[in-house]
């Protein structure tokens, strides 16, 4: 019986089909449509012998018809009538999946599928599962285990064995080989020591496990093979009786995968003509069989698909009886010498090869087989088949076979197999025959040499494309050695067929007792029962897999094998495959006799042409199926062209592969190093393409089975897969042939070449026998070139098969169009490849060897003086040469290189003097070339051109896929990436460049190394470095570097940069010149180092000079003051951190001249000085009770002081007038404010782009404003994480200026305050920049020792001065803003007035505006800065009061303890103001005599808030509100209009100030008093400052009593 499948996934069965109810029903013509499967999209359907099983789209497996065995995985059922889904789940994978199945193949008694994961899933009955069981049958599918995690690609099934085509392992993942058999601890890899060589297999196969007890149905017969138990051993025989019955059903398999019709564009190859024929009598080339087949192609009934078998005759009864074979228990090595030897003999070649079976220990093999000598002539099939002739000659055979293993006795076939088993682990050949030491020694070396031949797989390629390192693995019942592991055991589980790695399997077939095995060289391989010559070799049946010998020149691409015939599917001349059929044969009409079937001696084609195209066979018991695809328009018959043809081409790359590169690459002495590795080069490359053309040619076989559409074909998807690896080989085959190709090998191979010419000239197609040998190696290394045009050809071909406006021909056209252009390239190319190699043999040789490098080609050279150089010297000879990398200089004895990368060619005007001028420009040389005629110089121009942007755009000049490479190129780019040695400036000598290039010069960015470790990375410009850059210097004696970044301007360190010293220190600030110059910041050493200090301040050409604070923290010393020269110069203020206070002159380091000494405790020194903290000459001393002492000085400050003087104690009236003289005078002896940071002011102007502060064009300082942004903000966008969101924002606000048209407004000025407020917020902003660096010094000069109350007036006058000098760039950014103190007219409306505090009368306007509304600069200006500046200057403030506050706080904390009646009652609060009630969260409560904090609690709440705010304008806004607070509270409880009087209001005010607790509230009061704008002192919020001051006052001198 068998089935197929129709396009739209119908199943269809027709033959014997017992299962159905009615009485053995045999349906021969019409095909049965199968109801229940109706509905489901079949993909793939398999036939066993008795049962049927499909595969529907998504993946799940129906089974029907026999199931006695429980092959159709139905437990206690005989027959399974109609289609039945199985269900395959994994328990492994929790919860359970349901397993998809993409085939199935199904055998006798047993089925395998094979899941989407690429595992075995097996159910039936028999060791032909492969599980690991006794209990038959499986209904439930089971997975073999043996091979989980392994890549099978395909199963099939025997009658009662199983096949499975698998992926090899990666051979990284090959584990250790362990030493024995974990089952039968034998030793895996044999060693048999002979007189003159070694034998040493690597084939075990383990015999253990295969005890088989099968209970036949009748249980008639029961057979035991067990050759390795000792009991049988002693008693020395081993039979085994099998009978073969006639009931028993006969194995088939029909594979016939997916039979669809093909949908060709025009939908006219709807019909698919499936024909089957019944097995061909004897003579396959009469008449009648072609009329028969005739027939047949024509009778199409109505499903296209056509049936014609005749009932099966009976087939005779063949008992076959394995002989009784004799043991010899004593054997000693020379006795299995002897053995071997006379097997050998009788096959008639001297042979010693590894015992193929290997399973078996020598003595085992003794006892196993019987030494009975036979008769080799006893050949089956030469007379009528009795049970002994049968015997006879199976007993030899099978033993000629074990102890030869393969008919290998040449070396050259073992070489090639064993480099080619890619699975062999030991560098010895697996299989040696008679090999002598001196023979294995070179066989171990060819190994190792030979391993770039082994292909290069690209994963790539694996993944797209069906793979060729594959493994056959085998098990189930192997009596007729159709496992194909050299016995005659079964195996339970799956065994690798050793023989068969490396063969590059791709499908494999399994007919009832035989084994077929199709690799990619269109081979098949055979094994197993050979009654009828089925295998298609000799007559003997055979346990190794054969070559078949298929009588045609052409390669096999497609096998079926039926229960006793095997079919083969043949590439022709004319590309229409061939149909051979080998097996059994029936009797003619006359002859009665049924026993004497006979069988074919060798394949025999049958007359198929009628049938036409055949893209696929499949074949059963005893008749076959044909799949036959329309030739329309030549659509199949061009794809058929396109497969044969690459099958063919992979077979000559084999064949090259194999006869020459193998072999040469093996032999000892090949030539140079450099030689031998660019020959391995081609070799690998060579190697990779083989490997891609053989996965090409099967995958073409693939999709000649499958529906053919032209869009899913791989030359086509995958184009640039092929592109790239033929333009691979072709690069590396032009590289070799420019160093010299062949003719560079050593004698040893050219001898080796000469020696093979005739068989390189057929390999080459080269017909005339006169062609050089060099000549023929071109040609044949050069084939994949024409190969590319046969590509493009039948890819047009197929294209015509189109509508001209469809997709496929557009698709189609493009890739031949491709393909066409790179062989045109690649022709091209070895063109060029020719030519430079005929230049260097006339080139002379001691330039040749330095400049001939296998990537470069000439271009074009000046030998015939067409080009010379301008202003040469009469004599001197300069010739040039354009290579596709450099252009060449070469003279008489030297020559100069010039990389194209970084070369620029022009020609010169006719004005410039040169008539024919070329101007050629290098990064350290400029010359001019002059040609001979107009012409020349065009060429040459040309020429460079094209080279340079070759060069630029990289070595793989392809052409771009899909055009011609007839595209004009246009001029090389001027601005251009390259990398450069310098080899004569005398800055850059030997340093190198990699980066952007303008004209000749290194411009854009770039890093430079020297040689010397140097190196500079940045921005260049116009060679120099230029913009933002990284410097590197080494420093070899501390072993570390210097490290620079920063600003450069034409090579020199120029602008803001960090500069860290290798010694440790840090500069951060100006540069110019390479020098410190302006504003920075030093610090030296760690705090931990002997001498930590900072420096921070003005530097003049790399020395201080200027301002500078200077913070010695080892000392504990601050001086802030004057330097020169490095060293301190002129006034100055020196605070330590024992308190004292020297303010005066220094020279040269030292205090020197005039100076005020302070110490802690208020004692003042005014008078000279001569060093340090020493006094000498003239001076005043005063102490702390206001004595003095006038007169002379010397000495050290605290350690005694020498006085000549008088001593004074003044009367408590002078005291008064004296005692405030000394502090006035503080500050006259330092630096003035407005001297002091002008590096920094001045720094911002020049940003601005003025000379000096306020001389300079507005628009130009916008203009610079706009650029620093910018520039800033590129510079950063390298590295975002500096910025964050919020500063993105405020960059792009920041780049619309405030525009002013009109008068001038309280608008407009707001506009100004907030662009100064995201100014300031910004350093990337020269104001930001400005302000941050302020802060920095402020800060840098306050805190820390800095912290020193004597420093609060500096402090405070320092803070005036910055307000001063940034109002003024403020003002001359925006020169509508009015002068400090003017008032800008409101726009809007006045406010209705309010009734003021404390005057009866309305507050008028004039005597106190509204605060904003006056511009002055502390307005505008302190907003941004004072909250910077805050913390430094609070606490000098908190120091400076320290004792006042402590008085105060002491008074806040005792009178806080009273209640809050008796407190008002205490301060004199009138009782009117009293709060009678309080409102605490909505409820209103009386006050009692013990509440406490309660009253004016809205108030105390708001003036508590004083603390929280920096400006004095926010400060006085908080009193002002507390002032409102309280009227309001009061206006509460008092429920009538009143007017306030200073004497009612200052208790009230007073008792909120006590119970607001603030801490420093004397620091506050003296920070409003010295900071607010003199314009509101006189307001009414001075008014109300002053009553909080005098509060502050009040509350120092309050005494309880």
């Amino acid at each position: 019986m068998s089935e197929c499948v129709s396009t739209d996934g119908e199943v269809y069965s027709f033959g014997t089909l017992p299962w159905r109810s009615e009485p053995a029903e045999i349906c021969l013509s019409s095909p049965i449509l199968e109801n229940a499967l109706v509905g489901q999209y079949v993909v793939t359907v398999a036939a066993g012998s008795f049962h049927n099983g499909a595969v529907t789209e998504s993946g799940v497996v129906y089974m029907w018809g026999e199931n006695s065995a429980g092959q159709c995985a139905v437990a206690n059922q005989q027959y399974v009538p109609e289609p039945n889904p199985v269900s395959i789940s994994d328990s492994e994978t929790s919860p359970l999946l349901a397993v998809r199945i993409l085939q199935l193949a199904c055998g006798e008694e047993h089925t395998l599928a094979l899941s989407i994961s690429r595992e075995i899933w097996a159910w039936g009955t028999g060791c032909q599962l492969g599980l690991i069981t006794t209990t038959f049958p499986v209904t439930k599918p089971q997975k073999v285990e043996h091979l989980a995690g392994r890549v099978v690609l395909q199963v099939a099934c025997g009658a009662f064995h199983s096949l499975a085509l698998v992926q090899c392992l990666p051979s990284q993942d090959l584990k250790p080989v362990p030493e024995r058999c974990n089952q039968c601890s034998q030793l895996l890899i044999t060693m048999t020591d002979k007189e003159d060589h070694v034998i040493i297999s690597d084939s075990h196969c383990c015999p253990l496990g295969v005890t088989l007890s099968e209970s036949q149905a009748e249980n008639q017969a029961s057979t035991a093979i067990s050759p390795s138990t000792e009991t049988l051993d002693s008693q020395g025989e081993v039979f085994e009786n099998t009978l073969v019955q006639n009931e028993l059903p006969v194995a088939t398999e029909l594979n016939v995968g997916n039979v669809q019709t093909t949908s060709s564009p025009q939908d006219v190859m709807g019909t698919a003509e499936i024909s089957s024929a019944r097995n061909i009598p004897s003579y396959p080339d009469t008449q009648a069989v072609n009329e028969y087949v005739q027939k047949l192609s024509d009778h199409l009934i109505r499903e296209n698909s056509e049936n014609g078998e005749k009932p099966v005759p009976s087939q005779p009864l063949i008992e076959e009886a394995i002989p009784n074979l004799h043991s010899l228990p004593t054997t000693s090595t020379s006795a299995l010498n002897s053995l071997v030897v006379s097997c050998a003999s009788a096959v008639g070649v001297r042979v010693a090869a590894t015992y193929e079976a290997g399973a078996l220990s020598l003595k085992k093999v003794m006892n196993f087989y019987s030494t009975v000598p036979c008769e080799p002539g006893a050949q089956a099939g030469s007379g009528p088949i009795g049970p002994e002739g049968l015997k006879d000659s199976r007993e030899e055979q099978v033993k000629q076979e074990s102890m030869q293993g393969k008919k290998s006795s040449s070396l050259v076939d073992i070489r090639e197999e064993e480099s080619e088993g890619g699975s062999r682990r030991l560098s010895l050949p697996g299989l040696l025959s008679q090999v002598s030491p001196r023979l294995l020694r070179k066989a171990a070396r060819v190994k190792t040499r030979t391993v770039v031949l082994t292909p290069t797989y690209s994963g790539e390629a694996d993944a797209l494309l069906p793979s060729l390192r594959t493994e056959v693995w085998t098990w189930g019942k192997g009596k007729e050695g159709q496992l194909g592991h050299g016995d005659v055991l079964p195996r339970l589980q799956p065994l690798c067929v050793k023989c068969l790695d490396g063969k590059e399997v791709i499908h494999l077939e399994a007919g009832g007792y035989h084994s077929l095995a199709l690799t990619a060289k269109s081979q098949v391989y055979s094994w197993g029962s050979n009654t009828f010559g089925q295998l298609g070799h000799s007559d003997f049946p055979t346990t190794v897999p054969r070559l078949a010998k298929i009588n045609s020149e052409h390669g096999v691409w497609s096998i079926a094998a039926g229960l006793d015939y095997s079919l083969f599917l043949v590439d022709t001349e004319d590309f229409q495959p061939g149909l051979y059929y080998s097996g059994r044969q029936d009797p003619t009409e006359g002859d009665s006799l049924a026993e004497n079937h006979s069988g074919t001696k060798a394949p025999v084609l049958l007359s198929c042409s009628k049938l036409g195209y055949i893209s696929r066979v499949a074949a059963g018991k005893d008749s076959y199926l044909a799949l036959v695809d329309k030739n329309i328009m030549g659509y199949i018959a061009s794809l058929h062209e396109l497969a044969t043809t690459e099958r063919r081409f992979y077979s000559k790359l084999s064949d090259i592969k194999s006869q020459i590169l193998r072999p040469l690459l093996s032999l000892e002495n090949l030539g140079t190093a450099s030689t031998v590795q660019l020959l391995q080069e081609v070799a690998s490359r060579f190697s990779k393409l083989c490997y891609l053309i053989g996965q090409h040619g099967t995958s073409l076989g693939i999709f000649l089975h499958g529906i053919k559409e032209a869009r899913s074909l791989v030359i086509l998807k995958h184009a640039s897969l092929f592109l790239d690896s033929y333009t691979e080989y072709c690069t590396s085959m032009t590289n070799f042939l420019v160093m010299g190709g062949f003719q560079l090998l050593a004698k040893p191979a050219i001898d080796f070449l000469n020696k093979n010419q005739e068989l390189l000239q057929d390999l080459a197609d080269v017909n005339d026998e006169n062609t050089q040998l060099m000549e023929i190696l071109n040609t044949l290394f050069f084939l994949p070139i024409r190969r590319l045009h046969n590509y493009a050809k039948v890819l047009l071909k197929l294209a015509t098969c189109f509508e001209v406006t469809s997709p496929e021909y557009q698709k189609l056209q493009d890739s031949s169009s491709c393909y066409e252009s790179l062989a045109l390239h690649l022709g091209r190319k070895r063109k060029e490849a020719e030519y430079t190699l005929g230049f260097w043999k006339t080139f002379p040789g001691k330039m040749t060897d330095s400049l001939r490098k296998p990537e470069r080609r000439l271009l074009c050279e000046s030998s015939n003086r067409a080009l010379s150089l301008q202003h040469a010297g009469r004599f001197s000879v300069n010739w040039f040469i354009l290579f596709n990398d450099a252009l060449v200089h070469a003279q008489f004895s030297t020559h100069h290189v010039f990389p194209l990368a970084t070369l620029w060619a022009e020609p010169l005007s006719e004005e410039a003097g040169g008539v024919n001028g070329l101007k050629i420009t290098t990064p350290e040389e400029q010359f001019t070339l002059i040609s001979s005629t107009p012409q020349e110089k065009t060429k040459w121009l040309r020429a460079i051109s094209q080279a340079v942007d070759q060069a630029l755009r990289g070595m793989s000049d392809l052409p771009p896929y899909g055009s011609g490479s007839n595209i004009q190129r246009q001029e090389p780019p001027i601005s251009r990436s390259a990398k450069y040695t310098f080899y004569k400036d005398p800055r850059l000598k030997d340093a190198t460049y990699d980066g952007r290039w303008l004209s000749g010069k290194p411009h854009g960015r770039g890093v430079l190394k020297w040689p010397d470790g140097k190196m500079y990375s940045g921005m260049f410009r116009n060679g120099l470095e230029d913009g933002y850059g990284e410097y590197r210097i080494p420093n070899k004696a501390l072993n570390k570097e210097d490290h620079y970044v920063g600003h450069w301007k034409e090579g020199k360190m120029c602008g803001q940069g960090v500069f860290s010293y290798a010694s440790g220190e840090v500069f951060e600030g100006c540069f110019q010149d390479n020098m410190r110059h302006g504003h920075g910041l030093l610090r030296s050493g760690k705090l931990t180092s002997s001498s930590p200090s900072m420096f921070i301040g003005q530097w003049v050409m790399d020395k201080k000079a200027g301002y500078g604070v200077f913070d010695d923290i080892t000392r504990g010393e601050k001086y802030m003051g004057m330097w020169q020269d490095d060293v301190c110069q002129g006034n100055g203020v020196v605070v330590t951190q024992f308190g004292l206070y020297y303010e005066g002159n220094f020279q040269l380091n030292k205090m020197m001249g005039n100076g005020v000494l302070l110490s802690e405790d208020d004692t003042i020194y005014e008078g000279e000085f001569s060093d340090d903290w020493t006094l000498s000459g003239k001076g005043t001393l005063t102490m702390p009770n206001g004595d003095y002492i006038e007169g002379y000085f010397s000495g050290e400050w605290g350690s005694g002081i020498k006085i000549t003087g008088t001593y004074f104690k003044p009367s408590l009236y002078e005291s008064d007038k004296d005692r405030p003289k000394v502090f006035r005078k503080l500050g006259n002896l330092a630096v003035p404010a407005d001297e002091k940071w002008k590096a920094v002011f001045d720094e911002c102007w020049h940003q601005l782009g003025c000379e000096n502060p306020g001389q300079g064009e507005v628009w130009k300082a916008w203009d610079n404003i706009a650029v620093a942004l910018t520039t800033n903000r590129r510079q950063h966008r390298d590295s975002p994480e500096i910025l964050s969101r919020s500063q993105t924002q405020t960059l792009e606000s920041l780049e619309f200026i405030p525009q002013h048209v009109g008068a001038f407004s309280v608008e407009k000025y707001d506009d100004i305050r907030k662009y100064l407020i995201k100014a300031c917020d910004t350093p990337l902003h020269p104001l930001g920049r400005l302000v941050e660096t302020l802060v920095a010094v402020y800060r840098m000069t306050y805190v820390g020792v800095g912290a020193n109350r004597r420093l609060l007036q500096e402090a405070v006058k320092e803070i005036k001065s910055y307000l001063k000098r940034i109002f003024q760039l403020v003002r001359f950014l925006f020169p509508e803003l009015p002068e400090e103190g003017s008032t800008i007219p409101l726009s809007a409306p006045l406010p209705t007035e309010r009734k003021s505090f404390c005057t009866a009368k309305s507050d008028s306007r004039s005597e106190s505006p509204e605060p904003g509304y006056v511009v002055t600069g502390s307005g505008l200006l302190l907003p941004v800065l004072l909250p910077r500046l805050y913390p430094p200057l609070f606490m000098l403030y908190a120091l400076e009061n320290d004792r006042e506050e402590d008085v105060y706080w002491e008074c806040v904390l005792r009178l806080n303890k009273q209640p809050d009646i008796a407190l008002l009652g205490f301060l004199g609060v009138q009782r009117k103001f009293w709060p009678v009630t309080l409102s605490i969260l909505g409820e209103t409560k009386k006050v009692l005599p013990t509440t406490k904090d309660a009253c004016f609690a809205s108030a105390v709440e708001c003036l508590q808030q004083i603390s929280t705010t920096f400006t004095p304008s926010d400060k006085l806004k908080v009193i002002q509100q507390t002032f409102e607070e309280i009227s309001q509270s009061v206006l509460a409880s008092l429920q009538e209009d009143f007017l306030w009087s200073m004497d009612d209001l200052f208790p009230v005010f007073l008792y909120v100030v006590l119970r607001a607790r603030i801490r420093n509230l004397g620091s506050e009061v003296h920070l409003i008093e010295d900071l607010m704008d003199p314009y509101l002192q006189h307001g009414e919020q001075g008014i109300m400052f002053t009553t909080l001051k005098a509060c502050y006052y009040q509350i120092q001198r309050e005494k309880l009593n």
